[in-house]
This record gives C-alpha cells, structure tokens and sequence, in this order.
C-alpha cells in the first residue's frame, strides 16, 4: 500500500475547535466513546463469527486501555473486526454532513449536540489529543496493516504499517492542557464510571475492570435475592440492604431492561438526580434521568438500559419525545404492579415495610396522576396504635361513628403522638380513632386525599375540644351574657404568656366539669397553610403570618367557675361605670348614624359628636381593660389555669416556664 496524504470530508477548518470548545465542559466522555467504538468492533466480530463469515479464531477479545506517561500517549486496543484503508476512507475520513457553515451556526449554541449523531464518536479524541494514531488490521483475508494519523486539523496521513495481530489500536497523544489523563488512576476512574458493566472484558494496568454479565441482563428466574442484593450492594457500597426490586424486561414495543431498588426512606426527602444510572447496551450514558423517570422515582436507585432511549449526540443528554414518554409510563406502571403484588402476596411484610416507603408511594400519588389512581389500592394508614388500614378499610371502620351532621366522615389525625396525648385520648374516649400522620408530605397528602375521597376530612386532633372535632349538633352556649364575655376575655387574655410568633383568641364553652378548665387549640386552615408554606416558596405569605391559637375556657368547670364568681362578686361593679359608658356612647352612636342629615351644619356638628363619642368609647375601654388586667394580675388561678394549658401545647418556655414551677409550688403550700 502507497502512503496517502488528504483531507478529512469536512467544508471547513474548523471542525476540530468546534469539537474542543463546546464538548469540552463534558470532555472526560472521549474514553467512553473510543472504548464503545472497540466494544463494538469486538461484537461485529463476534456476530460474523456466530454466522459463519468468519472462520478463524477469536483468540482473546478484551480491549486494553494502557498509559504511557514517558511517551504522552494513551491507547485503546481492541482485537475486534478491524479497518482496511478503504473502510478508514469511509468510516473516518468522510465526516457525515452537508455544509460546515450550517452546522457551526445550528449546533454552535449546545455544548453537547456534536459527537453520536455525526459519526463524530472517534473524534472526540481530539478534545484531548494533539495528535491520534490508528493502526488497524482489518480480519479480512489477505488484509494489509494500515497507519493513520491526523493532528487536528483536517489533513491526515495514511499510509502501511506492522501490525500481526487483526484489530485496531487507537493512540492519542495527550495535549499538555489535559494531562490528567496520562494518571493511571484519573483513567481507572472514569473505566470504572463508564465501562464497568461492558459485554466484552476492559483491562487496565493488568486488570479486568469490568462484568460482562451484570444482573440486569440475566433472566430473574436464574436470580436468588441474594444475587439482586449483592448487585445492590456493588452499585451502592456502605448502604442498608434495599426494601425490595422491581426486575424491568421488555422487548416490545421498545427494548428497555434494568433493576430498581427501594431503599430505605423514612421521611428524609432526598431527591437527588444520581440515584438511577442511564446505560444504552451496557455503556454507561448518564445519571441525570429525568426525561426517562417521572420525578418521583428519582428515591429509587438502580439502573435503566435501553438502546431506544432516543439521546443527543454526545449521549449525556436526553431528548423528550414519545418513545420517552412510553418507557417513562412503562416504568410506573411496572413499579405499582411490584408495590400492588408485594401487597397482595404478603401484607405483614409490606406493613412492616411501610413506614419506609410511604413517603415514596406519596410522592408518587401527589406528583403522577396514573400512579396515584393505581396506589390508591395498596396506600397505607396508620392509627396512633399501631394499626394499618387501606383507605376503604379505614372509611368502614370510623363512617359510622365519625361522620358530621354535613353527611362528612371525619378523619382525625395527629402529627405528634406524644405532644397531643391529651388529645387523642380525649377522642378515644369518646369512641373516635386517630390516625398519625407525621410524615414530611402528610400536610400536601392530606389535601389530596380530600380531593379523592368522597365527603371527607381530615381534621387535626388538637384542632378543637374533643367534643367539636366531630360536630353532630350545635354548639353548647357558654351561659355568659354580652357583659361577662367581654370582661372574662379581657380577663383571661390578659394572663397569657408572650409567644414568639403566635396569636391567641379567647372564647367561652361550656364542657363537663371533667374537662380542663382551660384548653387550647391551633386553628387547621392557617396551620395546614403554614405547613404547605415551609414547602412551598411560592406560599411564603402564609409562612410569614403568626401561628393561630383559640383559647377555650370550660365555664363548665368548677375552678372556672371559682374564678368568674370571686370575678362577679369584685370586679364586675368595680367596672360597671365604665361598662355603662361604653353602652351609653355607643347607644348615641348609632342612633346618629341613623339620623338623616339635612344640611352642612348638621352634618358637621354630628361628626364632631360622633368622633367625641368613639373617644368616649376608646378611653372607657382602655380603662376597663387595665381594671381588668391589673385584678387579673391579682388571681394567681387565672394565670396557672391559661399555663396549664400552654404547657399542655409545648408553648410554655424560658422565664414563663420558670414561673410556673414557682407559682405551682405557691399554690400548694
């Protein structure tokens, strides 16, 4: 064979620093793609050899990756089908597009839309060589030895060369901004990121790197769970074992096999975008998955193969189109199969497992539409005992005891099993049943149930007094007149400790004398809002609003009834002047309202009159309400009852905590 000089098939000089500036950011994958192109030289061997085109031995069919750090060069070899300088004229020489200028001006905005689409996958050696050799002999019969060699620009050099053994060697020699990949061990690494599980043996510094048969390509029959554990443990070194798998074959209408894993969640939702790995025949793509699994199943860790899995050209990126969107769905359907069948075929086990997938399966059912329709069969609930029950297991058990004069069946839940005792056991008693729900979603999957489940509500169990969590009648009056409930509010809020954040409203019920004298409860709309708000910045206006607390006072109780007696007998004719002048000045207050008004004269004397009177009214308030204050502040009951209760609550700290003790051990000499 004559030595030939030419130019590469390009219109332009500027390929190659097109190459080196816009996949330079992701320039590491140059290894992967020589490594696959040797790969895939071995397999045609293979296949040709399997059809009887080939006749001769195979020999030894391992690629070799070797450093030379004295000579600059790294090579990759395979002993695969080989290249004749015709094949290097075609597969090498002639890159396939129309018009340069056409190309640089589409593709110049995407750093990662060049190499695989092109045939450019050999060429992204030169993001990090300043010269490539190959030396390549093809299988053919009678097959001359061939050298070419290019030094970035778009003219090479092909001529003879020695070669006794069929295959190819490609050889970079490493530009001096990149010699990182001259360290035995930089290349180790990226072997084992991207060639770990390769169908033909990859060997570095005498070493195999990879499986050529890793657990996902073997039929799950052959597979014991010991094997898919191990597997696990090899991809994910350190971690607990998963929960259970879900082992993804299929061969129509798309190719798509792998493995994943449910580990262990609990209520830390971590959604990272590295925990499934993307490999298309075996070669390791990308971890960034999000075009091929919905964002939920980013808790699952594992891995996807599929050559059908449509990716750019530098095979890092994924594109969305319909072949997507139908592995992405394959994929949730098989994964609520596995949950729906686990169920069925041994709940105890899924019961225990729950508690560790729940935050998951409730994830899944607030972010997936089909999967959610789909869990609605297997989702969980649990009760402050202990207890699990599926949604219409659930209803059935509290519908006839817990539905609301509205027709609703109300659910009580509790977030904190040991901060609400009280509460729950105040509903138990009552014959009511308490779920927990104390997970990092129950606050958003709560509102969803709500929407799925037909007149229901969820209604936390500290929300109000036990006996309006579920109303099935009016209200109890308190037995107070207008008088008393002004006063009594002035009374009790008066006394209750400064909260950081939080605003608390006093009303008057009448309860059983068992009942505490005084009780506090968290209104659910703004606390439900608050809790959406801490997830979703979009909320923040709720976030930034105080916490809203109702203060309940049992009239019904004898304490509090010692308490608004002495009140009665001392306070009330102390106040009674002022009392009369609020009613007195808001008596003439509305009857000028209420006046028509005739001329300008009129009008102006009413308006002076009318500011005199809510003057009137102001200071006779603010004076009422220091006598208040300053009688309450004289009745130790009356802050030790209101305490009481925000100890109850975890609302009860620092120097008013202290107080408290102090006063107690007062109140018992």
């Amino acid at each position: 064979m004559s030595t030939k000089q030419g130019s590469i098939g390009v219109t332009t000089e500027n390929i190659f620093p097109v190459i080196k500036k816009f996949l330079y950011s992701d320039h590491e994958i140059f290894l992967r793609e020589l490594v696959s192109n040797a790969i895939d030289a071995t397999q045609k061997l293979k296949t040709l050899a399997s059809f009887g085109e080939f006749k001769g031995e195979l020999g030894d069919m391992k690629v070799t990756v070797t450093v030379d750090k004295e000579k600059g060069t790294l090579t990759v070899s395979d002993h695969g089908i080989g290249m004749t300088a015709d094949d290097i004229d075609k597969y090498i020489n002639q890159i396939a597009f129309s018009g340069a200028e056409e190309f640089v001006n589409k593709y110049k905005d995407s750093a990662n839309s060049i190499i695989g689409h092109f045939g450019l996958g050999f060429y992204s050696a030169f993001m990090v060589a300043k010269k490539v050799e190959i030396v390549s002999l093809s299988y053919k019969e009678g097959a001359e030895a061939v050298r070419w060699e290019c030094d970035g620009s778009p003219v090479y050099n092909m001529g003879p060369a020695e070669k006794a053994e069929r295959g190819t060697d490609i050889i970079l020699y490493i530009d001096d901004d990149d010699k990182e990949f001259l360290e035995q061990a930089r290349i180790d690494t990226l072997l084992k990121k991207y060639c770990r599980f390769l169908p033909v043996p990859v060997e570095s510094a005498g070493k195999v790197i990879n499986s050529t048969e890793p657990t996902w390509t073997k039929k799950p029959a052959d597979l014991t769970d010991e094997d898919y554990r191990n597997f696990y443990h090899e991809l994910y070194p350190g971690q607990e074992d998963p929960l259970f798998w879900i082992h993804l074959n299929v061969d129509y209408p798309f190719t798509l096999t792998g493995i994943l894993f449910f580990p262990k969640i609990k209520n830390n939702l971590d959604i990272r975008k590295d925990r499934i790995q993307l490999y298309c025949n075996q070669v390791y793509v990308t971890d960034s998955v999000e075009g091929v699994v919905p964002e939920f199943m980013m808790l699952l860790q594992g891995v996807i193969d599929s050559p059908d899995i449509p990716l750019n050209v530098s095979r890092s990126y994924l594109q969305s189109d319909t072949a997507v969107k139908k592995i992405s769905g394959y994929i949730t359907k098989k994964v609520a199969e596995r949950l729906d069948n686990i169920f069925k075929n041994d709940r105890q086990d899924f019961e225990k497992k729950w508690d560790d997938i729940k935050v998951f399966i409730e994830y899944g059912m607030l972010t997936d539409q089909k999967f959610c329709d789909a869990a609605m069969k297997f989702t969980l609930l649990r009760d402050t005992e202990g207890k699990y029950f599926t949604l219409e297991e659930y209803r059935t058990l509290v519908e006839a005891n817990q539905t609301d004069k509205e027709g609703n069946v109300v659910y009580l839940y509790s977030t904190d099993p040991i901060a609400q005792y009280n509460y729950i056991k105040q509903a138990q008693d009552m014959g009511y049943n308490v779920l927990l729900m104390d997970g990092q979603l129950d606050s958003h999957f709560i509102g969803l149930l709500e929407s799925k489940l037909e007149k229901t509500r969820f209604t936390r169990v500290d929300s109000d007094i036990a006996s309006n969590l579920i109303p099935k009648d009016d209200k109890k009056e308190s037995g107070l007149s207008a008088e008393q409930v002004d006063v009594y509010t002035t009374l009790f809020r008066s006394q209750v400790a400064k909260v950081d954040k939080a605003e608390f409203f006093v009303t008057f019920e009448k309860l059983d004398n068992n009942a505490n004298p005084v009780l506090i409860t968290q209104n659910e709309y703004m606390r439900r809002m608050k809790e959406m708000a801490a997830m979703q910045p979009g909320m923040s206006f709720y976030g930034e609003m105080p916490d809203s607390y109702n203060i309940i006072v049992n009239t019904g109780s004898d304490i509090i009834k010692g308490i608004t007696d002495k009140a009665d007998a001392e306070l009330m004719p102390a106040v009674k002047p002022m009392t009369d002048a609020i009613a007195k000045a808001d008596e003439e207050l509305r009857a000028l309202h209420s006046k028509e008004k005739t001329d300008s004269a009129d009008k102006d004397a009413d308006s002076k009159q009318e500011q005199h009177l809510e003057e009137t009214m102001a200071h006779e308030r603010r004076e009422r309400e220091k006598a208040v204050s300053e009688f309450a502040s004289k009745q130790p009951l009356v802050k030790q009852v209101i305490d009481l209760a925000l100890l109850a609550n975890g609302l009860l700290k620092g120097a008013e905590l202290s107080d408290f003790i102090s006063r107690s051990i007062s109140l018992l000499k």
